[in-house]
């Protein structure tokens, strides 16, 4: 009876070595399958975590949540976004949240991966995610985003921006059945970039490709007298 308890202790540090051990190697394997991604889409790759990324992209609010924050497994180069080259950069991001004290004191990690497209010129900013109940119930109280004619888009998306015209010239009838029939996380614009995110969840490289191609249609949907005008 005496030696139960050890055993009991053996048998639990097993499981968490091996659980640990399958982590990494799960882990091991993405890395290495973004790393082939890369190379297959002509961009570089860094596997290192970037305690920096936060700074350089702080327009985005996901990018300042909590403390400990640094990105990895990032790819970057350049493509051709809205006509012209742009700069690329997606990845993997993590920060961390602590609540409580003393006894009471826990931290909590997440992970997420994002897409970030430097445009060719400045822009409003523009923010457009799906409505969640939260924004149903802001709206109640006053605080409503941008109406569409589209009633189904409406319902569908939150949409904020500065410029209301803007907003109207890029959501045309197009852009909103294209929206609500890929069903996209959150799209924000700002300072001259557009990052694709939902800022809760990391992708799987052949996510991390249709995330891209995404983009890619998105930014072909813009109507050219827009670029024309951003361009002049």
């Amino acid at each position: 009876m005496n030696g139960l308890p050890i055993v009991v202790f053996l048998v639990v540090l097993l499981l968490v070595g091996v659980g640990a051990w399958l982590a990494w190697k799960a882990e091991k394997a993405r890395t290495e399958a973004l790393a082939a991604l890369a190379a297959r889409l002509g961009l570089d790759f860094d596997p290192r975590k970037n305690s920096h990324h936060d700074e350089r992209f702080a327009q985005f609010e996901i990018f300042r949540r909590g403390h400990s924050r640094v990105a990895k497994n990032t790819l970057s180069g350049g493509g051709q976004f809205f006509g012209a080259g742009c700069e690329l950069r997606m990845g993997d991001f993590r920060y961390r949240v602590t609540s409580g004290s003393g006894k009471n004191r826990s931290t909590k990690t997440y992970d997420f991966s994002y897409v970030i497209v430097r445009l060719p010129w400045h822009t409003p900013p523009l923010l457009i995610r799906p409505e969640g109940l939260f924004d149903k119930i802001a709206a109640a109280f006053g605080f409503d985003d941008i109406d569409f004619e589209s009633a189904e888009f409406s319902r569908a998306f939150m949409v904020k921006s500065d410029d209301k015209r803007f907003a109207y010239d890029v959501l045309h009838p197009r852009m909103m059945e294209y929206l609500l029939a890929q069903q996209p996380p959150m799209i924000d614009i700002e300072d001259g970039a557009l990052c694709l995110s939902d800022g809760s969840r990391r992708w799987s490289p052949e996510q991390f490709e249709a995330r891209l191609e995404f983009v890619r249609q998105f930014a072909a949907l813009w109507p050219r007298h827009l670029l024309a005008q951003l361009g002049s």
